[in-house]
């Protein structure tokens, strides 16, 4: 039975993926228009091109934000439970935190997290 879920919610998902972009072809008109392809900026015209490249340093930063904010949504619930479960609980998070400390070490270790 799980094979066949799965085949039918693929064909399904495909369906209304394909369904939604010609729906949206037969019932709007499109215009070509060399402003519209043109990048917007709050306003002000852009100089220069677009295609510009970022330093590698700024998604290392950008990833190492997401990986401890991500450690907070997992610390909410447990502060919520922490009196109902007690101190097996405490040496978990403590746990946690000391493997996530490990990590914040070895990021400032590779200046992941200096600013240019």
């Amino acid at each position: 039975m799980g094979a066949i879920a799965l085949f039918i919610l693929t064909i399904a998902a495909i369906i209304f993926s394909a369904g939604g972009i010609l729906v949206s072809r037969l019932f709007t008109k499109s215009s070509i228009n060399t402003q519209k392809g043109q990048p917007y900026e709050c306003g002000i015209p852009t100089t220069g091109t677009p295609w510009s490249q970022f330093h590698v340093g700024y998604y290392l930063y950008a990833i190492v934000f997401l990986l401890f904010d991500v450690e907070l949504v997992f610390m909410y619930p447990w502060a919520v439970v922490v009196q109902k479960i007690g101190f097996p609980a405490l040496i978990e998070m403590i746990f946690f935190i000391m493997i996530l400390f490990i990590g914040f070490l070895y990021a400032h270790k590779k200046r992941a997290l200096k600013w240019m």
